[in-house]
């Protein structure tokens, strides 16, 4: 098959469509998941090793939400 009918059988933008609506999907249950860890007493180091992700990282781009939510968020023991 020629290279130019190729392209048009599998246009790109819809693949990145895909992996836009993808990304939105992941986003969302991982909202929901961290939310639902932070609810059952979950600390962050747990929420963020889950994730693969540094302590700061997932604070940074949970906790406006989480706190907006209602949720208790556990404070570090000195």
């Amino acid at each position: 098959m020629p290279a130019e009918e190729r392209s048009t059988e599998h246009d790109p933008g819809d693949a990145l469509a895909a992996v836009a609506a993808l990304r939105r999907l992941a986003d969302q249950l991982e909202d929901a998941a961290v939310e639902q860890a932070m609810r059952a007493g979950w600390g962050w180091p747990q929420v963020a090793e889950a994730l693969g992700v540094t302590r700061q990282a997932v604070y940074k781009k949970h906790a406006k939400r989480l706190i907006a939510a209602g949720v208790n968020l556990r404070r570090r023991s000195r």
